[in-house]
């Protein structure tokens, strides 16, 4: 498994952008969402608040700016809410995606849980509008005087005219614990003096890629560790700066694991022939909703009409190779309602209120709207829908792959893991002791290192230390969710694999129609609008009669225009990601057809997908067993008195720790930290040249004492072949650093032969009585005798070895490549301009630390390379 042990810098090469906590502002105190629908006579436990981001980490990047208002609306689409101890108190998880102007996504994902109020303003806010609503609600019941009409009014929305509203006397006595009991008629109710208030806390991480299962790992052990009893191994400051900072994406067609608070998660990427990235558990929407209400539902999405999700659902993975190119809003936050209203195609979601029935909504356009209640599994579509083309064998095949991994038309209950896993409190008082000092950071170096690795063990200790029923139960429910995890992932992925290769059927020969209307990109951008991109009629002309009422729509769509469109700039410009994958399997497809001598469009039977095993058997593996592994958690640079544990409120976080980050400069793909991270490696590459010729001087005049008696002379000699062996790998890689375009196993080896071609061509055309022709002084870097000899058996790494021992045995290793560096121009053809052997003043230094080996005697050619003659 190898290490990847470098900080992303770059935004878009992180695994997340940012880290951010929403809930309830103690400042500004409880104001009313003034846009969600709710009357003021429901139960102020059960009305919905404003929330406020409270900290989000970095503050800002340059590719991913941080849109506060739009973050906090996606992250409590509902608002702030509240409970008693007598309500549901778990926790839930949603995704959300942010869409930015120029199409980039951005993936959100939301741990929310209720978090204790201690804050007696709130406490003392919430019961006003409680005795509020009992006076109102009686007075309602009783036909009361006028007087108390005033109160119906949601006016009074910040927590000072909530308490202004009161006489100080009232205030005080609520403040106090005094409170009134309970309406006969409210479904909730508050008693400072009976209740423990929780306030709805959302921890959230943004990602540039949809990593759901790995991002709900993180935070959910985030809040584990803060609901348990006994203190993280580290403070949570060190595990949020790890994922932000710290942990890169995977990269393509590998797995990464990182770790959280309580054990290692494993994200996985694919590779460039896979599916793009999905981690939404198709296998539950279709377990809801049924086959055939899912291909319905694709069927509108394809044909671009307004669809609403009552509940959550992921139907935009199955529609690759196409994209959708309207609203776009998984999650409908409530103030954002109006948006209901827009006459154009839009894919919301719209979460279910408790109580509320479809017959209740009133929503615009319904006509043309695909309406979807997955709790009540059912899909109400336009009328006059066309089927999906092979709709009957699609859902078939759709079928067998859910009974392959037994998921059966109803979902079934399974165990889940608890929201949290007590840990037992450290036995030894010392440990607690040292624990307190770092707290209170009072230990600093090689102590915190130590700390840090005694506390992890203690804490692993105390996790295995579970014996009997309770720790037998806890290890299968964790193996059971792992299983399930992997299942899904392999289920997901066969799914979308048989809806690709619907579209790969049915579009395997479209770009025999695709039209270019324009000489150059410029021409076509200019006419974009007057031209004919696709021959519509003609394709149509060879599709089955069945297929033709969808397929006929299906072209008109901006999700198909926009896909032609990618084809046409492919032309003049690089292929897409998405586009170069789909041409990729179409070019397979072909391929399968020649071979077996059948024409697709001649061919009326429905193919199934031939690569689910292998599909899933490459994600199987990745996520069984990680490519790459990202840097430990470590401790930071903590305050006195940071790093407090407090189970059951999640913490105030170090700010200056978390946001003033230096990014290691070494993934950032900016042109400027890009010149800046190359120079820096020049500098390092002239260093070690430095420090290896130095060595070998010393290890040389070393072996010459063992020469005349003194010390173990295999020992040494084997150091001096090391050494010599790592000078040939210092060599290559100074070679290889800003190479155009690699040509062979070593570059070195293939500089030396465009060097020699050009030589030769050099002396063919020149003048036989120009004295310059004479080489017989100058010892060129490769003679002709000596490569004959040499290439038979032999690959490019040992030539090229072959000939830095002879060059180094003879005293010429600097003089020969400083002839190879001789040539400007060739130079300039294989390297790109901050490559090492560009630099001249580094270079010529290099050089010179090589020329220093030709003060001591080498027989390293001689004594390896014994079969042949110099």
């Amino acid at each position: 498994m190898n290490g990847l042990s470098t900080a992303t810098g770059s935004a878009s090469c992180r695994f997340a952008h940012y880290f951010i906590v929403c809930g309830v502002d103690t400042d500004t105190g409880l104001e009313p969402e003034d846009l969600t629908g709710e009357g003021f006579d429901q139960s102020p436990i059960r009305r919905s608040f404003k929330s406020k981001v409270l900290v989000h980490y970095p503050e800002s990047t340059d590719r991913c700016p941080f849109n506060k208002d739009a973050v906090n609306l996606l992250c409590m689409p509902r608002g702030l809410a509240f409970r008693t101890q007598a309500d549901c108190l778990e926790p839930h998880f949603h995704s959300f995606t942010v869409t930015a102007d120029d199409g980039t996504r951005t993936y959100g994902f939301v741990h929310t849980f209720y978090e204790r109020v201690t804050n007696l303003r709130i406490t003392a806010a919430m019961q006003t509008l409680f005795q509020m609503h009992h006076v109102e609600h009686q007075a309602s019941s009783s036909a009361s005087s006028p007087s108390f009409s005033y109160m119906s009014s949601p006016s009074a929305c910040s927590m000072e005219s909530i308490l202004s509203s009161l006489e100080g006397s009232d205030a005080n006595s609520l403040a106090g614990g005094g409170g009134v009991s309970s309406c006969p008629g409210c479904t909730a109710s508050f008693d400072p003096a009976r209740d423990i208030l929780y306030g709805s806390k959302a921890l959230c991480l943004l990602t540039p890629l949809p990593f759901l299962l790995a991002a709900r790992h993180f935070l959910s052990q985030l809040h584990q560790a803060v609901m348990s009893p006994a203190a993280s191994p580290l403070p949570l400051e060190s595990y949020i700066h790890n994922v932000l900072y710290e942990v890169p994406l995977p990269p393509p067609g590998r797995s990464l694991q990182f770790h959280g608070v309580q054990g290692p998660i494993v994200c996985q990427r694919p590779g460039p022939t896979d599916l793009p990235l999905v981690d939404y558990p198709l296998g539950e929407a279709f377990t809801l909703l049924g086959v055939e209400n899912m291909v319905r539902l694709l069927t509108c999405v394809l044909l671009e009409m307004q669809v609403l999700l009552y509940s959550q659902e992921g139907i935009t993975c199955l529609l690759f190779p196409f994209q959708w190119e309207h609203i776009y809003l998984p999650i409908l936050p409530t103030p954002l309602h109006h948006l209901l209203d827009t006459p154009v195609p839009f894919l919301m979601g719209l979460q279910r209120r408790d109580g509320v029935q479809r017959s209740s909504l009133s929503l615009p356009h319904e006509a043309t709207l695909c309406f979807v209640d997955i709790d009540h599994n059912r899909v109400e579509v336009p009328e006059d829908l066309p089927s999906f083309p092979d709709q009957d064998q699609l859902a078939q095949e759709l079928m067998e792959v859910l009974l392959h991994f037994d998921v059966m038309s109803k979902p079934t209950s399974t165990p889940r893991p608890p929201a949290s896993v007590p840990l037992q409190r450290l036995s030894s008082l010392v440990l607690e002791d040292l624990i307190e000092d770092r707290q209170n950071g009072n230990l600093g170096g090689e102590e915190l290192a130590v700390l840090e690795r005694l506390q992890a063990l203690a804490w692993r200790c105390q996790a295995g230390a579970k014996t009997g029923e309770e720790g037998e139960t806890q290890r299968g429910l964790l193996e059971y969710e792992e299983r399930e995890e992997l299942r899904a992932a392999k289920m997901n992925v066969q799914l979308r694999e048989v809806v690709a290769s619907r579209f790969t059927a049915m579009f395997g020969r479209y770009e025999v129609f695709v039209t270019y209307s324009g000489p150059h990109l410029d021409s076509w951008l200019s006419n974009r609008e007057g031209c004919c991109n696709f021959d519509k009629g003609s394709f149509l002309s060879i599709q089955p009669a069945s297929h033709l009422h969808f397929l006929s729509r299906f072209l008109e769509t901006s999700m198909f225009s926009v896909f032609v469109d990618r084809k046409l700039i492919s032309r003049w410009a690089d292929r897409e990601q998405l586009q170069q994958l789909f041409d990729h399997r179409l070019e397979k497809e072909q391929m399968y057809d020649h071979v077996n001598g059948e024409d697709q469009h001649d061919a009326c039977g429905y193919r199934k997908c031939t690569a689910l095993f292998e599909s899933s058997q490459r994600v199987e593996q990745r996520l069984l067993k990680a490519d790459h592994t990202a840097i430990h958690p470590h401790l930071l640079d903590m305050r006195i008195g940071q790093g407090l544990h407090q189970p059951g409120f999640f913490p105030t976080l170090q700010a200056d720790v978390l946001s003033s980050h230096t990014f290691n400069k070494l993934l950032d793909p900016s042109p400027s930290a890009v010149t800046q991270t190359h120079r820096e490696f020049v500098f390092w590459l002239l260093n070690e040249c430095r420090l290896k010729t130095k060595r070998m001087l010393v290890e040389r005049i070393g072996k010459e004492s063992v020469e005349v008696g003194q010390g173990d002379a295999n020992l040494s000699g084997l150091q001096e072949r090391t050494l010599i062996h790592s000078l040939c790998d210092l060599l290559e890689r100074t070679w290889s650093h800003g190479l155009q375009l690699k040509q062979g196993r070593s570059t070195l080896w293939s500089h030396l032969l465009h060097y020699q071609s050009i030589q030769e061509k050099k002396d063919l055309l020149a003048d036989p009585s120009d004295p310059r022709r004479c080489v017989e002084d100058s010892p060129g870097p490769l003679k002709e005798t000596l490569l004959q000899d040499m290439s038979e058996g032999l690959s490019d790494m040992a030539l090229i070895r072959a000939w830095i021992y002879l060059a180094l045995e003879k005293k010429v290793l600097s003089i020969r490549l400083k002839e190879l560096l001789s040539d400007q121009e060739l130079l300039r053809q294989l390297y790109k301009p901050h490559a090492f052997l560009l630099c001249e003043e580094e270079r010529e230094q290099f050089l010179f630390h090589l020329l220093s080996l030709n003060t001591v005697d080498y027989l390293c050619f001689t004594r390896v390379f014994t079969t042949i003659s110099q």
